[in-house]
C-alpha cells in the first residue's frame, strides 16, 4: 500500500505546495500554508460510474437525451422565486453566504417550513446549533410541520445515513464550514474538508434528485470562506446583503446555472421572520428630502428588475493638502473618474475639494447607467443647487463628457413613469430605438454640460 503524501495546502485560495512556505506565492497571504495528508486514490480496472449519479456514463447523442420534465418548485416568498429564477430547480445545489447575524438562518428556516408545510421532507442539518435551539427559533417565526426535521450532526456519513433513511426532497446544510468528511485527515473548515464535503453535497443533489441550500461563511473582505471551487461546484451563489443596525435586507444572485445573475430580492426582517418588499423602489425614496442639493436618482437595472435608487454627494472644501474621496455603495474609482470628467467638461474645480458618495438605502450599484446621476449629484452638491424632486437620470458618461447609450431603456422609463416621475434624463442616442412614452417628459442629452445646464437650471 501506498505511503500517504503530505502537503502544504493554503486556507485562503487552496494553493498546494510540497513543502512550508511563510507566505503564499498565489494569493500573497501570510502564515496561511497548513499541513494536508492527501488521499490516496486505489486504481480500478471495473467500468466506472460517473461520481453524480453513480450510473455507468456512456456516451449519447443529444437528440437522443431525454429531458425528464422537472417543474420548479415554487415557494411563498416571490423575492426568492425571482433571485433563483422562477423557483427551486430540483436536484440543485444552492450555495448562500452572507455576514454573521444578517438573517440567513432565518431565510432557510422559514422556507423549510414553508417547503414542509407543502408536503416536502425537510432535512435540516445543523452544525452550530443544538435542536432546542432550532425550535426556539422556529417558534418565533411560526415554522412547524409534521414533515419538517431538525438533526444537529457534523459527521457527513451520518447526514448520508439519515438521508437514506428519511429520504427527504430538501437539505438545509447550516453551515458548510462546520461539516466534516470522513478520510480527510484536516481540521473541519479547512480547505481539504470544505472541498470533500461540497463534493458529496454534490453527489447526493444530483444522484437522488435532493435540492440542498447550504450555508457559507464570509471573510472580512465579503468573499465566502473556503477555497474558489466552493462556488464552482454549486448551481446557484446566492449573497445575503444588508445592515445589522437596519431592517432591510438584499439577496442578490450572483451565480445561477438556472437564470440569469445580478437578480435582487429584497426583504425586511422583523420579529416574526423576514417580510417581502413588494416595491422596492419606494423603500429606496420615501425618506428623500424634496430640495436637498446633492441628490439625484437614478434608475438601475439589477438582473430583470428596474429599481429607482437616490444618490446622494457631498461637496466640502478639503483641510487636508490632499482631497479625500469616499463611496458607499458605489465604485471609488468610477467616482473619481467622474469627478474628473466633470472637472475637465464642464469646469468644476474639484480638486480642492472633498467628496463623499452613497446610494441610499444600503443597495449597491455598480452598473455604466448611473454614470450621469453621480455626476448630477455632485455638481448639484458643488453648485449648492438642487434637482427637481420628480426628475431622474440614466446615462453612462464618457471621458470626453458624452452620455453615452444604455441597454433596455423602455423598462426604466416605464418603472420611473409609474413612481410619478414626471421629467428624465436619458441618451440622445437612445431615443432612436423607440417612441417614449407620453406620461413622462423624456430628454435626450448628449453631454454632461448640457445636462448640467437643463437639471440645474
Amino acid at each position: 500500500m501506498s505511503k500517504p503524501k503530505t502537503s502544504y495546502v493554503c486556507q485562503n485560495c487552496g494553493y498546494h505546495s510540497p513543502r512550508f512556505l511563510g507566505r503564499c506565492p498565489n494569493c500573497g497571504e501570510w502564515n496561511t500554508l497548513q499541513e494536508e495528508v492527501e488521499a490516496v486514490s486505489v486504481a480500478k480496472t471495473a467500468q466506472a460510474t460517473t461520481t453524480l449519479t453513480g450510473i455507468v456514463a456512456r456516451p449519447q447523442k443529444i437528440a437522443e437525451i431525454d429531458m425528464e420534465k422537472t417543474p420548479r418548485e415554487q415557494t411563498q416568498l416571490k423575492e426568492l422565486n425571482r433571485v433563483l429564477g422562477g423557483g427551486i430547480v430540483p436536484g440543485s445545489l444552492i450555495l448562500i453566504g452572507g455576514d454573521p447575524g444578517i438573517g440567513k438562518s432565518t431565510l432557510l428556516l422559514q422556507v423549510s417550513g414553508q417547503l414542509s408545510l407543502a408536503q416536502h421532507p425537510v432535512l435540516y442539518v445543523s452544525g452550530e446549533e443544538s435542536a432546542s435551539q432550532i425550535k426556539m427559533r422556529a417558534e418565533r417565526i411560526g415554522v412547524s410541520s409534521e414533515h419538517f426535521y431538525i438533526y444537529p450532526e457534523t459527521n457527513l456519513d451520518r447526514i448520508r445515513a439519515t438521508i437514506d433513511t428519511l429520504k427527504p426532497e430538501y437539505l438545509i446544510i447550516d453551515s458548510v464550514q462546520t461539516m466534516q468528511a470522513t478520510g480527510v485527515e484536516s481540521a473541519i473548515g479547512s480547505v481539504a474538508q470544505i472541498r470533500a464535503v461540497t463534493a458529496q453535497l454534490m453527489q447526493i443533489a444530483k444522484g437522488q434528485n435532493i435540492t440542498v441550500f447550504v450555508v457559507g461563511h464570509v471573510t472580512k473582505g465579503g468573499a465566502i470562506a473556503g477555497p474558489k471551487i466552493l462556488e464552482h461546484m454549486v448551481d446557484t451563489v446566492l449573497y445575503f446583503e444588508g445592515d445589522t443596525h437596519h431592517t432591510y435586507r438584499i439577496l442578490r444572485s450572483v451565480k445561477n446555472r438556472f437564470g440569469s445573475t445580478n437578480e435582487l430580492g429584497i426583504f425586511e426582517m422583523h420579529g416574526d421572520g423576514l417580510n417581502e418588499v413588494a416595491n422596492p423602489s419606494e423603500m429606496f425614496l420615501q425618506e428623500r428630502l424634496q430640495d436637498a442639493t446633492g441628490s439625484a436618482v437614478v434608475v438601475s437595472l439589477e438582473g430583470n428588475r428596474p429599481i429607482l435608487v437616490e444618490i446622494q454627494a457631498l461637496i466640502t472644501p478639503t483641510v487636508f493638502g490632499t482631497a479625500q474621496r469616499t463611496a458607499s455603495g458605489l465604485d471609488r474609482n468610477r467616482v473619481s473618474l467622474i469627478m474628473a470628467v466633470l472637472e475637465k467638461r464642464a469646469n468644476l474645480l474639484l480638486q480642492n475639494q472633498d467628496a463623499y458618495l452613497q446610494a441610499a438605502g444600503g443597495v449597491r450599484l455598480n452598473e455604466p447607467a448611473i454614470d450621469l446621476a453621480i455626476a448630477v449629484s455632485i455638481a448639484s452638491s458643488y453648485r449648492d443647487k438642487g434637482t427637481r424632486a420628480t426628475d431622474a437620470f440614466i446615462g453612462e458618461l464618457g471621458l470626453t463628457g458624452e452620455v453615452r447609450r444604455v441597454n433596455r431603456i423602455e423598462q426604466r422609463v416605464a418603472e420611473a413613469a409609474k413612481l410619478g416621475f414626471k421629467r428624465i434624463f436619458i441618451p440622445k442616442n437612445n431615443l432612436k430605438e423607440w417612441t417614449p412614452p407620453t406620461n413622462i417628459e423624456v430628454i435626450g442629452v448628449a453631454t454632461i454640460g448640457e445636462t448640467l445646464k437643463l437639471a440645474l437650471s
